[in-house]
């Protein structure tokens, strides 16, 4: 793939995570985060140049609409790139795709409360049952999109 198609994949990803994220801002930024943007990490399974853009994308949103300051958007960007990566190593390591779903969950579950809790005053381990609650949606859709990805990788020219 080109670096201009990866350019154009990467800024239409974190243009929809944006727009996901602003459309959802009303519970997606409280102690039961449901964020249905989420359900793009796994895209890295099959685009691993999207980790950093899908990290970016966090910050940003949580820049433009978290309220919470820097820790909560360097914060964002960290799990986005940690979450994202570890999508994308289920494939280089061959693992069972249906991995996805506990790295989306427990990945943003465990991560975020570190520097959540202790802004919005909640225990740590409190917070990240709600959180990772919020994310078992997207963590399923995200991996049932990269499953039909990956079943049509042949018809959209993706390498298997």
């Amino acid at each position: 793939m080109s670096k201009t198609k990866k350019i154009c994949i990467s800024g239409m990803v974190m243009a929809m995570y944006i727009a996901i994220m602003f459309t959802t801002q009303h519970f997606a930024f409280h102690a039961v985060q449901i964020r249905i943007a989420t359900a793009l990490y796994p895209l890295s399974y099959v685009f691993p140049f999207l980790i950093l853009p899908i990290g970016l994308a966090n910050g940003l949103s949580n820049f433009l609409m978290g309220g919470l300051g820097a820790p909560d958007v360097i914060g964002g960007f960290i799990a986005g790139i940690i979450v994202s990566g570890a999508a994308y190593l289920v494939r280089r390591f061959k693992l069972p795709m249906f991995l996805l779903i506990p790295i989306v969950v427990f990945g943003s579950g465990l991560i975020v409360p570190i520097w959540l809790a202790p802004l919005i005053g909640w225990p740590y381990f409190a917070l990240a049952i709600n959180i990772s609650l919020g994310q078992i949606p997207s963590a399923i859709t995200g991996y049932l999109l990269i499953k039909a990805l990956d079943q049509h990788a042949d018809k959209i020219g993706l390498d298997k």
